[in-house]
């Protein structure tokens, strides 16, 4: 097995954290200024501004929710829809090697805001866990984040039907 470090997300694991829940407020405010890419009925797709990789995008409901327990079946087909598309869509825009998407539930299993439930997609390429996170704590990201964000915008407003029933 293969150890992966992460000594960069110290900074925000013991940072500050801004008041309230980001998932509630952001979507009540611009796109643009908070990386949301698509609103859907019922969840919607964001950046990650603290992201592991480049690309590295949330979906979560508008329903403020701890847990997937917590969420009724059409929130829930609307967030796998929606992280499918997302999957498809940073495959087109991006073009990684593979993907890591997950659920973090709760503070010890890695939920940064542990009160909203939300998936994380974080596009993969090969190598790109470099020694410069081991050896000057020091992450990477080759593209800044309001690029990556014009760049995956215009394909991520195409979404809309995909959702329909």
């Amino acid at each position: 097995m293969k150890p992966i470090w992460a000594p960069w997300r110290m900074e925000y694991i013991l940072g500050k954290k801004p008041g309230g829940c980001i998932f509630c407020d952001k979507p009540k405010g611009e796109d643009e200024p908070n990386h949301i890419l698509f609103r859907g009925d019922i969840s919607f797709i964001m950046m990650n501004i603290y992201p592991y990789n480049n690309g590295h995008i949330m979906v979560a409901p508008y329903k403020h929710s701890s847990c997937l327990t917590d969420l009724d079946r059409d929130t829930l087909i609307e967030l796998i829809l929606l992280t499918q598309k997302g999957v498809e869509l940073l495959r087109e825009t991006l073009n990684p090697d593979g993907f890591n998407t997950g659920i973090n539930i709760g503070r010890v299993a890695g939920a940064g805001f542990e009160d909203h439930v939300h998936i994380h997609i974080v596009p993969r390429w090969d190598g790109d866990t470099s020694y410069m996170s081991i050896i000057s704590e020091t992450r990477v990201i080759p593209e800044h984040l309001n690029v990556t964000y014009q760049k995956l915008l215009p394909f991520f407003r195409k979404i809309g039907n995909c959702l329909a029933k």
